[in-house]
């Protein structure tokens, strides 16, 4: 039998999406159509294993009653348990009410004890509204699912089911417009992200504001492509959003990354990377904070236990620099965070007022290792130019009092009707950051002295000359072709006096 390969997958699953369109907006069917994937390979991968013990049970002599009594020993499966009320089998040939018998399906897996790391994961979604999700397009899902094999041994390679779903969540974010910067960050400004973070296997990681799990999906990766054994990362998120909290666990199971610890719930108004009265720390920290965040929490930022705004507490209408104290607060004694931000993080306020005196403290403290303005129209829902800041617990002496500007704004391609920043954009950020040095309109090295004169004011214009300087003009040939000019003229002057006299008339 031919093995699943990516592009079928996604086609399956976009058939899916379609099946769904009309009564549900994008940002609803997704929970839909990921609980249905999840539940599919959860009972494919289950089979395959089941058949697999039951194989080794007849090799034992075994008899078929004592065979089938232990293959229900859920702590025998070294993948989730799937319970009877659940078993794919069991679902397939559903015609009617199929909806709550989902439902069941679902509650059934997150009751099993041997599954609590789904518990609350699979129930966000339900399935029993027969306006909205009727029997006749349930039935359309349950074929188009049944029709391919999404365990280990059906499919080409075992991480396209994560690909797959990480094409899903850009499709729906395309999809959902300003709903889909929610849950997505462009995948060159995750990768732009963890490139400059560098993380390494045995490294503890931490996405305060984690959406649907991108860059710890992309640290997995990175840490992949580089040889190095991904199982040994520390991973750590938290997310607002139930729905996208679910999305996020879910995408890290289909990752392989069972053991991540996702965390539900509001970051600022109740951190759970919390340990006793003190916050958990890490090496490395990544996050895409929503932008200029109103009713962000100010009022518990006030009486903060966890000591995260020793720098000073943002303005009510603003709580970019409120996520970037929790991310700062979250950091060991080595660690290095990069976030996204809106540039007004990098100049609003003088220093004597909560941003800027914020900024100034921070830049005293000698934290900021860079600053990296992004294009604008990169993210969903909003069309302003970003930038990427870097602080640095730990920066290595030849970087001490100095902050290294990157102008990339006019780094990207046209897509659709959004920019998009190209493999070679990426690729010349990360040597520029790598490098540490001037490069002429793109990269300037500051050093502290300097970012003092301008009153702690980090606008990249500042320090990045763009200017194309004007063509240097030689004047000595300019007026040596004035004067060749001149001399024609005078030279074609006499030969029409010369033609005109002969013809009987005046000079000119």
């Amino acid at each position: 039998m031919e093995k699943l390969n990516l592009q079928t997958l996604e086609t399956k699953l976009w058939d899916c999406a379609n099946v769904l369109r009309g009564e549900l907006s994008s940002a609803e069917y997704k929970d839909y159509i990921f609980g249905m994937m999840f539940l599919k390979r959860m009972n494919d991968q289950f089979d395959l294993e089941r058949e697999r013990l039951s194989g080794e049970y007849k090799a034992e002599g075994m008899d078929e009653g004592t065979i089938e009594e232990l293959l229900e020993e859920a702590s025998l499966y070294d993948t989730f348990f799937v319970p009877q009320q659940a078993r794919w089998a069991n679902l397939r040939d559903l015609n009617f009410d199929i909806g709550p018998e989902l439902d069941k399906a679902f509650k059934a897996i997150e009751d099993e004890p041997k599954n609590s790391e789904l518990v609350g994961v699979l129930t966000t979604a339900n399935y029993n509204n027969k306006e909205r999700v009727p029997d006749a397009k349930l039935v359309q899902i349950i074929q188009i699912f049944d029709s391919i094999d999404l365990s280990n041994e059906g499919l080409e390679k075992p991480d396209i089911l994560g690909d797959a779903y990480m094409y899903l969540i850009k499709k729906f974010a395309d999809d959902g417009g300003k709903k889909g910067g929610e849950f997505y960050t462009p995948e060159e400004v995750k990768e732009l992200v963890v490139k400059i973070l560098k993380p390494q296997e045995s490294d503890s990681i931490y996405d305060p504001t984690v959406g649907s799990a991108g860059f710890l999906i992309n640290a997995i990766n990175y840490v992949k492509d580089q040889g190095g054994n991904y199982k040994n990362l520390q991973l750590f998120g938290q997310e607002i959003n139930l729905s996208t909290w679910a999305i996020a666990k879910l995408n890290m199971l289909l990752h392989e990354a069972k053991g991540a610890t996702i965390w539900k719930g509001d970051t600022i108004r109740d951190p759970k990377n919390k340990s006793g009265a003190t916050l958990m720390t890490y090496d490395k920290v990544m996050a895409n904070p929503p932008f200029s965040l109103k009713n962000w929490g100010k009022d518990v930022a006030k009486a903060d236990e966890y000591n995260r705004f020793n720098y000073g507490v943002p303005p009510k209408s603003y709580g970019d620099y409120a996520f970037v104290e929790h991310m700062l607060a979250s950091l060991n004694s080595k660690g290095k965070m990069a976030t996204v931000v809106p540039h007004g993080v990098l100049f609003r306020g003088s220093s004597t007022r909560s941003e800027g005196k914020i900024r100034k403290q921070m830049l005293e403290d000698d934290l900021f290792e860079a600053v990296i303005g992004l294009p604008s129209n990169l993210f969903y829902g909003t069309g302003i130019p970003a930038a990427v800041i870097i602080l640095n617990k730990d920066k290595p002496e030849e970087k001490k009092e100095k902050v290294l500007f990157i102008e990339a704004s006019e780094c990207y391609e046209k897509d659709g009707n959004m920019n998009k920043l190209r493999v070679e954009d990426v690729d010349k950020i990360i040597e520029a950051y790598d490098n540490f040095d001037d490069l002429e309109r793109f990269a300037s090295v500051a050093d502290l002295e300097e970012i003092r004169d301008n009153d702690y004011n980090l606008n990249i214009a500042r320090y990045v000359d763009t200017t194309v300087p004007e063509p240097e003009v030689d004047i000595e040939a300019v007026v040596s072709r004035i004067g060749e000019r001149e001399e024609k003229l005078s030279k074609s002057k006499e030969e029409i006096n010369g033609f005109l006299s002969e013809l009987g008339f005046g000079r000119i």
